[in-house]
């Protein structure tokens, strides 16, 4: 066909990998700790390579959270944590001990979502290499930044901030509490 172009890397024109990074992680023959995260949640696999196509060994996504009894938000810190202790505890399952973190082309943010998820996959008992300085403080995890927010926003400007989980019967303030409970029952799992 005249003036056709054939593209060899459709995903890199798309702007949807990098293979330069993507080489350099399955250089370490290790399975791939995906970790992504979009507006509403954040979700995890444990990937291994495949000339087939990528295999998925165990995933865990924050609305699984939910049926738990996670009653707050799917994208916040403290909820990438339980769903990275949540991936770890299935991981276990699946005989797997060591992986090497992959964010994709998302941008790496000291004390963002995609290390509180590390952070959790991690205290779950697995390893990864990374840098403990690059994880969210633990009052953060907790949730703690949450809850004097909601604290704060009672009376003010910010009221509407909390509305769907108002609607919801969930009280923001209590975050750090239903957090700690939530983490007692993924590790009793």
């Amino acid at each position: 066909m005249a003036g056709s172009k054939i593209t060899h890397f459709r995903r890199k024109a798309e702007g949807k990998t990098d293979y330069k990074k993507r080489l350099k992680l399955l250089m370490a023959e290790k399975p791939r700790l995906v970790v992504r995260k979009s507006l509403n949640y954040i979700w995890m696999q444990i990937s291994e390579y495949d000339a087939k196509g990528d295999k998925i060994i165990a995933s865990a996504h924050s609305k699984e959270l939910k049926k738990l009894g996670w009653k707050m938000g799917c994208c916040n810190i403290p909820a990438a944590y339980l769903t990275g202790m949540l991936l770890g505890k299935k991981a276990a399952g699946k005989k797997v001990k060591e992986c090497v973190l992959d964010i994709g082309l998302q941008a790496s943010i000291k004390g963002s979502r995609l290390y509180a998820a590390l952070k959790g996959f991690v205290d779950s008992g697995m390893k990864v290499p990374f840098s403990e300085e690059i994880a969210p403080s633990e009052e953060r995890i907790k949730g703690a930044h949450i809850a004097d927010f909601a604290k704060k926003a009672k009376e003010g400007k910010y009221k509407s901030q909390f509305s769907a989980l108002q609607k919801s019967n969930a009280n923001p303030e209590e975050i750090t509490k239903q957090f700690e409970e939530l983490k007692q029952k993924i590790a009793g799992k």
